[in-house]
């Protein structure tokens, strides 16, 4: 078997089972929700997608963000610390880039699995246990590489221990290179901007670089009218 990493949702081709990371934070964030109580986590690419959703499901919770901002008549934004208890059975989700990579990534995947450090060790079993070619996809920035996604695809690389191609390689040093999660995100562009924009969310680092405390692996059912369905 092979692992092979997309650094952005663009570079992505197709594969039997997909790992898609945003560490900081959507990924981090469905994990999270699903940990809690969450039944289910639909994510939209559009803001005005996830708000048409729930008013043709008449309940849920909208979450998300654009920019690190609070996206306005939203109940939360795009912390995991905010998921700790469930205020409904779903959770309808859009962020700036973690959202539109699950949504790609269920386009080109046969299945599709939600990482983030928080559930590592239960991502790469579920991988392993499938024994098909993984591809990780990150969602980046503004399609543009993220450190701290290429880091923990990385990680998933060096643990699941497969084949690798020469980007799977590349993640696997460049995660090497780090003393740390929380250094690597501290680094990063989105861990720059999250503590730029949003300073009262820098907690937010040190609680998405907490590996394998989740014992949860999201997974995508399907796409319903552009909105990925992601649950236990």
């Amino acid at each position: 078997m092979r692992i092979h990493v997309a650094f952005t949702p663009d570079e992505a081709g197709e594969a039997p089972t997909g790992i898609v990371v945003d560490v900081i934070r959507a990924t981090s964030t469905i994990c999270q929700a699903l940990a809690a109580g969450y039944e289910r986590v639909l994510c939209t690419a559009e803001v005005e997608e996830a708000r048409a959703l729930r008013g043709a499901l008449g309940a849920g919770v909208l979450g998300g963000e654009r920019m690190n901002v609070l996206i306005p008549g939203f109940d939360f934004g795009n912390s995991p610390r905010e998921y700790a208890e469930p205020r409904d059975a779903t959770l309808i989700l859009t962020t700036t880039n973690g959202t539109r990579a699950i949504v790609s990534a269920g386009r080109r995947c046969t299945d599709v699995l939600v990482a983030s450090l928080l559930n590592l060790a239960g991502v790469v079993e579920a991988a392993r246990e499938g024994r098909k070619d993984v591809l990780v996809v990150c969602a980046g920035v503004q399609g543009t590489l993220a450190l701290d996604d290429a880091f923990v695809a990385g990680r998933i690389v060096q643990e699941l221990g497969w084949e690798r191609t020469d980007a799977a390689e590349a993640a696997a040093r460049l995660a090497s290179t780090w003393a740390g999660p929380d250094e690597a995100f501290r680094a990063s562009r989105s861990g720059r901007n999250l503590m730029e924009n949003a300073p009262e969310l820098e907690d937010d680092l040190a609680f998405c670089a907490r590996e394998s405390v989740l014992d949860v692996v999201p997974r995508l059912r399907g796409l319903h009218d552009g909105a990925a369905e992601i649950t236990l």
